[in-house]
C-alpha cells in the first residue's frame, strides 16, 4: 500500500490562507503556522468588531449630541429627557446630522425640549 501525500490539496489550502495574511508583518505573512493562526484571530476581530461598529457609532452620535446641546446651555440628557416629555421621537443619529449641519433646526429642537422642561 503507498501512503497519499497531501499534494495539490495542501498547496491548495495553504496558499489560500497565505493569500488571506497579504500584507501582514514579520513572519505572519511568510510561514503558513503563523499566517493561520492571524487569519483566524483577524477573523475573530472582524466578527467582534461588526457588532462593535453600532455601539461606536452610538457613542460618536451622543459625543456630537452633547457637544451641541451644551452650546445651547442644556446637557445631552437634560435635552433628551425634554425631547421625550414634548413628544419629539427622533434617533440619535438625526439628532447628531442636525447638530452638526444644521444648527438652526437643533436650536429648534433645544427650545422645545426647554419648553417642556420647564412646563
Amino acid at each position: 500500500m503507498a501512503r497519499v501525500k497531501g499534494g495539490t490539496v495542501t498547496r491548495k489550502r495553504r496558499k489560500r490562507v497565505l493569500k488571506l495574511a497579504k500584507g501582514y508583518r514579520g513572519a505572519k505573512h511568510i510561514q503558513f503556522k503563523v499566517a493561520k493562526d492571524q487569519v483566524m484571530k483577524s477573523y475573530e476581530y472582524a466578527f467582534r468588531d461588526r457588532k462593535k461598529r453600532k455601539s461606536d457609532f452610538r457613542r460618536l452620535w451622543i459625543a456630537r449630541i452633547n457637544a451641541a446641546a451644551r452650546m445651547s446651555d442644556i446637557s445631552y440628557s437634560q435635552l433628551m429627557h425634554g425631547l421625550k416629555l414634548a413628544n419629539i421621537d427622533m434617533n440619535r443619529k438625526m439628532l447628531a446630522d442636525l447638530a452638526v449641519n444644521d444648527a438652526d433646526a437643533f436650536k429648534a429642537l433645544v427650545e422645545e425640549a426647554k419648553k417642556a422642561l420647564a412646563a
